[in-house]
């Protein structure tokens, strides 16, 4: 079993060649100062200044730039992360995530340490089975609402697809759907278009162009979640995302209010239990994970959330 928290991880225990990790790997022909030319941080005639400076003073040339005022430590950050083809992500506005979504503009925060050895975790039991082509396909859970449920589902699916694994999020709670705005993005089509054969176009959207991070919005919350949810067109859909993506991270609904929860759970074929410390009262964490288990529903670990 896994232990977590949004501060940190405690662990107690326990083919698709686009979807294989890799690491990330720097590309030397990019000088850092003809990145942030690029980016609009620096001038052409700033090279030189900022070049001389750090040979005088022994610094790197990032180290140096921000010495001279010219650049600040984001800056280079974001810079340095692109060299390493290991983007950092802007935070609000246009193009940018949620505040919650630290993983993506902050990545090296002690916030996000603990999911990276949950991340190794996964990996290293999945790849031990013995198919080992087979992709990740998970449920993130929890007995009631304000959990932590869809913050882990967004930083943990960021943090595989910055390992390299080509990642789908799927926003499956239809009824208070959270991925669209973690992501800021339209909710206006996605997965209840999806199963009632009225999606157009490109539904599942990607984050950035550099990161192999995909979301599938929720959808108008339709009349009937639970009915979509138990049909065999959301097997085929599943089965279809399994395909063209390394890992599938399911983010449900709680699982005290409505049974889609455990059907979703049952459909991936293995779940993760969030909980939340002075929040989760243990009475229903115990008959959510007795429940779950009793219909073979496959819980690798579950998760305290101290935030």
């Amino acid at each position: 079993m896994l232990r977590a928290s949004k501060k940190k991880l405690r662990p107690t225990s326990e083919s698709d060649p686009d979807s294989v990790s890799a690491p990330p790997t720097r590309d030397h022909s990019r000088s850092i100062g003809s990145i942030l030319v690029e980016q609009g941080h620096l001038k052409l005639e700033d090279i030189d200044q900022i070049q001389r400076f750090a040979d005088q003073h022994g610094l790197r040339f990032g180290d140096a730039a921000v010495r001279l005022n010219l650049l600040t430590s984001a800056d280079v950050d974001v810079a340095i992360a692109q060299q390493f083809n290991y983007p950092i992500l802007a935070r609000g506005g246009d193009g940018g995530v949620g505040d919650d979504v630290v993983a993506a503009y902050q990545p090296q925060s002690e916030l996000i340490e603990p999911l990276r050895a949950l991340r190794s975790q996964l990996l290293l039991r999945w790849r031990k089975r013995p198919e080992p082509a087979a992709p990740i396909v998970l449920a993130i859970t929890s007995p009631e609402r304000d959990e932590g449920r869809s913050w882990l589902a967004a930083n943990l699916a960021t943090v595989l697809a910055q390992n390299g694994d080509r990642t789908l999020l799927i926003d499956a709670d239809m009824r208070h759907p959270r991925q669209h705005e973690l992501f800021n993005f339209s909710n206006n089509v996605g997965l209840s278009a999806l199963l009632t054969g009225r999606a157009g176009g490109q539904i599942i959207r990607r984050v950035h162009p550099q990161l192999r991070l995909f979301v599938l919005a929720a959808g108008i919350p339709p009349p009937n979640p639970q009915e979509l949810l138990g049909r065999t067109v959301f097997d085929a859909v599943l089965e279809r995302f399994s395909e063209q993506y390394g890992v599938v991270i399911i983010d449900t609904p709680a699982a005290t209010e409505t049974a889609d929860a455990q059907i979703l759970a049952s459909r991936a074929g293995a779940a993760i239990m969030v909980a939340r410390r002075n929040h989760t009262r243990h009475k229903k964490l115990a008959v959510t994970m007795q429940s779950f288990t009793q219909t073979g529903v496959n819980i690798i670990g579950s998760l305290i959330n101290e935030y």
